[in-house]
């Protein structure tokens, strides 16, 4: 019997609107035509943007550089031409059917349209602090997500990545705003007007333009949720001619940096001495092995990418269909990701009526790794074999006669841990638009999200670590399905008199998110003793746990937005939205969050008489955000049913239930207020563009977790509180220089950008809190080292005892020649936690970012560098290794202290506790500074009549590499870590590094 496909409600909904739209999007709308050819210099130019001012009518020019373009009143009409590069043009069209444009070049893009809030306008009035990043210059690396290849490309943004499979890069504007976890400090994603994640199932190839609003004017719009920076991201759409077929495919391989460690011979020497030196009688190392775990942990990578896409249309209807395939093997064993991608953007207009929808749907599943090889091939020694058949499992990790060690065997982990993270996710929004007055346009969207989640982990027979306790088989699995709902109504009213120009934007939004999850756990999972292959589904195995629960958020908005321009010289900008969330406590529900800026064109001014300034602009705004990324219930008291209790005589168990989390009626919004002061400039016919922005910010009644004691009844976790107050400020500065007039062409874009984050007030009376080895203080920035200082070694005993405080006490009478030297800094005769200082900053002074770009003839070179300076980091992986304490391995070439070998910062081999080895020293604090390559490309254009012979228009060959060049003095594996906890920012902890790749990329279309 065969058997039957099954699709979803979702699907079925998807595809059966995808095929309805196509179909309205053939329509046609006899109008009077203009016609004509845009070209440069050189020729004909494709893909012109073709606008009639005042309207949302548009078209393309074809591979001819040909466009035909609807006009209404074509006596009266003025057409816009924009393209990348050039100048914008307007042209009246005084009655003629035909109009013929020739482009001129302009190295700056002040005149570029770039998407904003529910809205375009042109870059050269934008009065808030936009960056624009162009598509190619994110889709020309291989990443997983859009946030990774976003770094050095704009200023004010901070982004860590990691070379994981499925990873997501950690990516703050602006500075920490609020106390959140990374998952609540993320900027707000709005796709095609959906809200929206661009998490590792988003293609990036998709992308057309990537607009990031950092400052409180410029993401008013979207109040609530803008606290943290927005990022705006519009998908490609079709243009007017026949269809035109797209590919682009990338494939490359990864490398892992990889730690410089002792070998068996090494290991035994500084091992055994650091025995002796404690006493203790050796171990008895197997000599025999000399293993490198790192060859065992990690492998070559490999990722590609591949896409292909088609589009065309007509001058009323348009179409972009696309689908891809993104794979990832893994720099370490039992690691890949795999995603596929498809696409389908339509939209058709008829008279005053337009109609289109985005819809994507994507499957991504990821490989997970488990345990963290990074730290277990330095935890593992190099005298313990890969295999050992006395072992259960089959598995080499240490004994406590040979190998006492806290290692974890990679391979064996790998191999007995599976964890697979599968995701299925629907998104995509319809629209309309209804031209109801020339000046007056009303758009409707309703967006859809569905994304269907499944966690599954399966334990196996065996072990992976020295004393591990014996645990069965088990498989769990989780199942979680998130839902959103997005509704949006606006009307836009755009009228010019004379030298005015007022654009009104008023709207409302309604999202309603649901989230449930489901999972189930068995242990004793069935084996077949033939094949070894576990019977992984929750039907078998034993002592069943099942769990699950759900939750609902509500979000309603309304907002309006106020643009004015007289003469393009004064330019104003005003915003308002009110948002009411259901996460927060009842009377706190609603606010609103009001903004205002304001800009001035000094070179439109008649007094202004300077020939090689062609654009000068000075922008001033004020406004406030706001923040309510916690819990769905987290003002409202959860009672736990799980509680039971005995009553009567017979004792009998009744269930009963029991509040443990303490709870806080009164949360509100965390209000993020920001001043932007800027500039922006255009020199030298264009050729010379600068931006530069100063922001003052003040983040207040932050949403944190209050740790509340156990004995006051609280036993859930820490509650949210409305309790600090954080400051930012810093300086962002970009400037570019291109030259297209000759036929060499080339680019130079340099930005610069410093923060300075400050804890204003911590709330409930408190000066400080200690996390790990950092402190945060009202006055300071957040997560300063705070440690004991170093002092040199003791050399002899004469040193010991002559180390002596203000009274004459020896400080540290227990030490021993070799032993480290730690400042008394309270005076007090002991080294003990009341020393501690604070020592150096884990935030950088600066961060610069360079990108060049050159083309000749049919050759294109990129190169990409990012620099971050002045941040001090703790390197914990050589915390371990150089401490001697334990039975880890060392770093080749490592000297401990001995009485032969006095010239050394590294103390003497000790196993076993002492002050030497304390993790909260400046001795493990390093210079984080690094300059890094990010990326370095070449192209070749294949000539336009060797590709006729094959049908093809354009044909491109790249070769590229991303992180090839590293210059930094940090000894850890990555300058360019990322760590969760906003108090510990500069604790590397074994972090994934990121990745060598060298890749090539084939490029055609036809």
């Amino acid at each position: 019997m065969k058997k039957k496909l099954h699709f979803s409600k979702e699907l079925k909904l998807c595809f059966i609107l995808s095929s309805l739209f196509i179909l309205c999007c053939q329509a046609v709308f006899a109008q009077s035509n203009i016609t004509g050819t845009v070209s440069d210099k050189s020729g004909p130019l494709i893909g012109v943007g073709v606008l009639v001012k005042g309207t949302s009518v548009s078209a393309t020019t074809n591979q001819n550089g040909v466009y035909t373009i609807s006009v209404p009143n074509a006596g009266n009409a003025v057409l816009v031409f924009s393209y990348i590069g050039y100048t914008t043009q307007e042209v009246v069209v005084n009655g003629r059917s035909t109009v013929n444009v020739t482009l001129v070049e302009s190295a700056s893009d002040l005149n570029e349209v770039v998407v904003v809030g529910y809205g375009t306008q042109r870059k050269k009035d934008l009065t808030g602090a936009i960056s624009v990043v162009k598509a190619a210059d994110v889709s020309k690396k291989q990443g997983t997500t859009v946030a990774e290849s976003l770094q050095g490309l704009a200023t004010g943004i901070r982004v860590r990545g990691g070379g994981q499979p499925g990873s997501e890069a950690q990516i703050q504007i602006r500075g920490l705003k609020n106390m959140s976890d990374i998952a609540g400090a993320t900027p707000l994603y709005v796709i095609d007007g959906l809200i929206t994640t661009a998490n590792r199932d988003f293609n990036p190839a998709d992308i057309e333009s990537i607009q990031i609003l950092k400052d409180a004017s410029a993401a008013a719009i979207y109040g609530s949720r803008a606290g943290n920076g927005v990022i705006i991201i519009t998908t490609k759409k079709g243009a007017e001619g026949p269809m035109k077929i797209e590919f682009t495919g990338k494939a490359g391989v990864q490398t892992m940096p990889r730690y410089d460690l002792t070998g068996t011979e090494e290991f035994s020497r500084i091992n055994f001495m650091a025995y002796d030196n404690a006493g203790i009688t050796r171990q008895k190392l197997d000599l025999t092995n000399n293993t490198d775990w790192q060859d065992v942990a990690f492998r070559t990578g490999n990722i590609q990418d591949y896409n292909l896409s088609f589009n065309g249309g007509s001058k009323d209807a348009s179409y972009y269909v696309s689908g891809g395939y993104f794979g990832n093997k893994g720099t370490v064993i039992s690691t890949d990701f795999d995603r596929i991608n498809f696409r389908v953007n339509t939209k058709g207009t008829k008279g005053i009526f337009t109609i289109g929808e985005n819809l994507a749907i994507s499957n991504a599943k990821v490989n997970e790794m488990s345990g963290n090889p990074i730290v277990d091939i330095f935890r593992m020694l190099p005298t313990i074999p890969v295999y050992d058949p006395s072992h259960p499992g089959g598995y080499g990790y240490g004994d406590e006669a040979k190998a006492r060690t806290f290692g974890t065997n990679p391979l064996a982990i790998a191999n007995l841990e599976d964890r697979t993270n599968e995701n299925l996710r629907i998104r995509g929004n319809l629209y309309t638009e209804l031209q109801l007055l020339k000046s007056l346009k009303y758009r409707g969207s309703i967006g859809y999200e569905t994304s269907r989640d499944h966690y599954t982990y399966l334990k196996k027979d065996g072990f992976w670590t020295l004393n591990q306790a014996y645990d069965p088989a088990i498989l769990n699995e989780n199942r979680g399905q998130l839902s959103t709902i997005l509704a949006e109504n606006t009307l836009t009213f755009n009228q010019n008199f004379d030298k005015h120009s007022l654009t009104v934007i008023g709207g409302q939004s309604y999202q309603k998110d649901n989230y449930a999850m489901m999972w189930g756990t068995k242990r004793n999972i069935l084996q077949n003793s033939t094949t070894g292959h576990y019977y992984d589904v929750l039907d078998q195995g034993n002592e069943p746990q099942t769990g699950g629960y759900r939750w609902r958020t509500d979000l309603i908005s309304y907002f309006g937005r106020l643009e004015y321009n007289y003469a393009d010289k004064y330019l104003l900008n005003a915003i308002i939205r009110s948002d009411g969330s259901s996460r927060l406590g009842k009377g706190y529900k609603f606010d609103s969050f009001p903004s205002v800026s304001a800009a001035w064109r000094i070179s439109k001014e008649d007094f202004f008489k300077s020939p090689w300034i062609n654009d000068l602009k000075v922008r001033a705004n004020y406004g406030t955000l706001g923040t309510g990324n916690i819990g769905a219930y987290e003002s409202i008291a959860l009672i736990n049913t799980f509680s039971t209790v005995p009553f009567g005589p017979n004792q009998a168990i009744q269930s009963g239930g029991t509040q443990v989390q303490l709870a806080n009626a009164d949360l509100k919004w965390e209000k993020l207020s920001q001043q932007n002061y800027g500039f922006d400039a255009a020199f030298l016919n264009n050729k010379l563009s600068v931006t530069a922005e100063y922001f003052i910010s003040k983040t207040k009644d932050v949403l944190l977790r209050y740790p509340i004691l156990f004995s006051t009844g609280n036993d859930g976790g820490s509650p949210f509180v409305n309790g600090a107050t954080l400051g930012n400020r810093g300086l962002e500065f970009t400037a570019t220089y291109a030259e297209n007039s000759a036929e060499f062409k080339y680019n130079i874009t340099a930005n610069l950008t410093t923060l300075n984050n400050k804890v204003i007030d911590l709330g409930y009376g408190k000066n400080k809190t200690i996390v790990g080895n950092t402190v945060t203080e009202v006055g300071q920035p957040i997560g300063m080292w705070y440690v004991l200082q170093t002092d040199g070694l003791f050399q002899n005993m004469d040193d010991v005892n002559n180390y002596k405080n203000s009274k004459g006490q020896v400080i540290q009478p227990g030490a021993k020649p070799g032993d480290i030297r730690f400042k008394d800094n309270n005076d007090d005769g002991q080294i003990s936690n009341d020393d501690k200082v604070v020592v150096g900053s884990p935030w950088a002074d600066y961060e610069l970012g360079l990108n060049f770009g050159a083309s000749y003839k049919g050759f294109e070179f990129s190169m990409d560098w990012f620099g971050s300076f002045g941040a001090k980091v703790f390197n914990g992986p050589r915390s371990v290794m150089d401490n001697f304490s334990d039975n880890s391995n060392y770093r080749k070439g490592v000297q401990p202290w001995t009485p032969e070998n006095p010239n050394t910062s590294i103390p003497r081999a000790f196993y076993g506790s002492t002050i030497n080895a304390r993790g909260d020293t400046d001795r493990w604090l390093e210079n984080g500074s690094f300059a890094r390559m990010k990326y370095i490309g070449i192209s070749y254009n294949i000539p336009a009549n060797a590709l006729k012979k094959i049908g093809f228009s354009t044909a491109r060959v790249t070769l590229s590499g991303q992180n090839l060049i590293t210059i930094t003095k940090y000894t850890g594996l990555d300058p360019e870590f990322s760590n969760a906890s906003i108090f510990e920012k500069g604790f590397d902890y074994g972090a994934f590094p990121n990745l060598r790749t060298v890749s090539l990329g084939l490029n055609f279309g036809f």
